[in-house]
């Protein structure tokens, strides 16, 4: 990969890692786009940039984390289920899951689909819980929803903020939950990947992962200032006609 094509990934991973559209999902394409080789070096790429915006959710909210305990007991709670599923899936997701454009596609159409259906759902059915007031046993069950986002195409962001909803969340709520979990998802994703894989790459690589991280951290932090403004008046549905869109347009372009 050229610099130029480090720094547009790295953009769209900072730009849909928090919104409900999917990074992984949005760099397969970007990837495809841009001529890039999904070799094992761009598949741990696209996993290690996430730890730039690891650290801007982890710059927003450390805070929350730091003094608020019942907040973050249902952050590690919510991680344990979704942690066991990437461990145990780990293969699978890096050797078949990642590059699959067949599948990216239709997890953002059937996605976008699904979101429109739970904004139309939501509208008389407002969660009103804050992140405290969740049961251990929700926040289990949200760890569940989560892990499905290990298929390429869902959106991990998606997944955790309609699962929050549907728990009874309140929405603004249910948004930051999602920014606050992907602390701990994201961490384990790439801290193992780098553990298997640190030894393959040379110099070269590993400055790619720092301008990587840098790049992605930046756009991130910018893109959760502006969503916490966007979802106080906005829900969901133009990013579920998003998906569709997107996904009918490389369908057809092939």
């Amino acid at each position: 990969m050229n610099t130029l094509q480090v720094l547009i990934l790295s953009a769209v991973e900072g730009l849909t890692e928090f919104l409900p559209i999917s990074s992984t999902g949005h760099l397969i394409l970007a990837a495809k786009v841009l001529s890039v080789a999904q070799s094992n070096f761009t598949k741990s790429f696209e996993i290690s940039i996430q730890s730039g915006a690891i650290l801007a959710s982890l710059f927003l909210y450390w805070k929350v984390l730091a003094f608020q305990r019942e907040v973050l007991k249902r952050v590690v709670w919510s991680f344990i289920p979704t942690g066991i599923v990437g461990f145990a899936a780990y293969k699978v997701i890096k050797s078949s899951f990642l590059g699959d454009l067949d599948l990216t596609l239709a997890s953002l159409l059937v996605g976008g689909v699904v979101i429109i259906l739970f904004e139309k759902y939501f509208e008389s059915h407002r969660g009103k819980l804050e992140v405290k007031e969740l049961s251990l046993k929700k926040s289990l069950a949200l760890g569940l929803i989560q892990a499905i986002s290990v298929i390429p195409g869902v959106s991990r962001a998606a997944a955790t903020i309609i699962g929050g909803e549907f728990l009874g969340l309140e929405r603004k709520s249910a948004v930051e939950f999602s920014f606050m979990l992907a602390i701990p998802t994201l961490l384990a994703a790439t801290g193992y990947d780098l553990l298997k894989n640190i030894n393959q790459f040379d110099k070269g690589e590993i400055g790619t992962l720092a301008i990587g991280f840098i790049a992605s951290f930046v756009v991130a932090y910018l893109t959760i200032k502006w969503f916490i403004k966007f979802i106080k008046k906005e829900n969901l549905m133009g990013f579920g006609v998003y998906r569709i869109i997107v996904a009918f347009i490389f369908l057809i372009i092939g």
